[in-house]
């Protein structure tokens, strides 16, 4: 199987690099100094499951790739458009497209842009970045894709590229129902990043104060309220594992947007919390929760505020 991925990032870079190293025709697209590391040097994933050195297909220019059977998008959100494109002269004459992106969004441009029959829906969780160029570094141990077709059929491709998931040692699944999938990780992500760079600190905090954790809980059921009445199988009890999920993990961990709100870099809040407003404006359902976040730290979506 041919896969291209778009995005070497933590996702992409560690991903990709397990299909590779297990015998997988995989290519990176990639840019700047991570591209010329990865030329140069070759991948490096270090992770508690396992540490991968390999060499491997790099490049910045998507039509010289050749046609693949999967092009994988692990961008930004922002850089969706141009993952588009890129996309564009990446697929094979059967093959097909998936994100592995944050929010809800991605889907529905990529419909647009290639059609239903062509796109797969994806969600990958793991936390991983880039540590220095060429280097992803993979924290804690978990890592898991899920994937499937928009109608939730069980077809050919997707047995395909399950089974070359397993062969490289990725736990990997198809869920009953993908885009339950999607909403489940967006129900989480987008209160974990919201209230994390919110109050710019861990999760430990923000759980054990009561006032935090409510602002959480209704962070969390906004996401909930919006999905179902887009016709997403979510309810309360949703909400429930939520807060299960987030009492579960360690007491340090943050989302990535805390990160990149402390060092200044451009944030996904327009396609996090952002989003839960505008689909809540389009469906009806308040938002008053997304919407605070989103004004209180919209003047740092771009990156750091300089004064005039």
């Amino acid at each position: 199987m041919r896969i291209s991925i778009i995005g070497a990032g933590g996702v992409g870079g560690y991903f990709g690099g397990r299909l590779a190293n297990a015998g997988e025709a995989v290519v990176f697209i990639a840019r700047g100094e991570h591209l010329a590391a990865l030329r140069r040097e070759g991948l490096r994933v270090r992770s508690a499951s396992g540490d991968l050195a390999l060499t491997v297909e790099a490049t910045d220019d998507p039509a010289a790739a050749g046609p693949a059977d999967v092009v994988m998008i692990a961008t930004k959100l922002w850089s969706t458009g141009e993952a588009i494109a890129a996309a564009r002269a990446l697929l094979g004459p059967a093959g097909c497209v998936v994100s592995f992106q944050n929010g809800i969004e991605a889907e529905d441009r990529l419909v647009e842009a290639f059609g239903a029959g062509r796109v797969l829906g994806g969600v990958a969780n793991i936390a991983a970045a880039i540590e220095s160029p060429g280097v992803i570094r993979h924290t804690g141990t978990m890592a898991m894709l899920q994937l499937g077709e928009l109608d939730n059929a069980r077809s050919a491709r997707v047995e395909a590229l399950l089974a070359a998931c397993q062969r490289a040692g990725i736990e990997a699944r198809v869920p009953e129902d993908i885009h339950k999938a999607i909403w489940e990780k967006f129900v989480f992500l987008a209160s974990l990043s919201g209230m994390t760079a919110l109050v710019r600190l861990p999760l430990g905090p923000i759980r054990e104060d009561a006032q935090t954790r409510a602002l959480f809980r209704q962070l969390a059921a906004e996401v909930v309220a919006v999905g179902v009445a887009r016709g997403v199988a979510l309810d309360e009890a949703t909400v429930e594992l939520v807060m299960k999920r987030l009492d579960a993990l360690p007491p340090q961990m943050h989302a990535s947007m805390l990160g990149d709100l402390q060092r200044g870099l451009r944030l996904e809040l327009p396609w996090l919390s952002g989003a839960v407003v505008r689909e809540g404006e389009r469906l009806g359902v308040a938002t008053p929760g997304h919407r605070f976040v989103y004004v209180a730290l919209k003047l740092h979506a771009n990156g750091r505020h300089e004064k005039a």
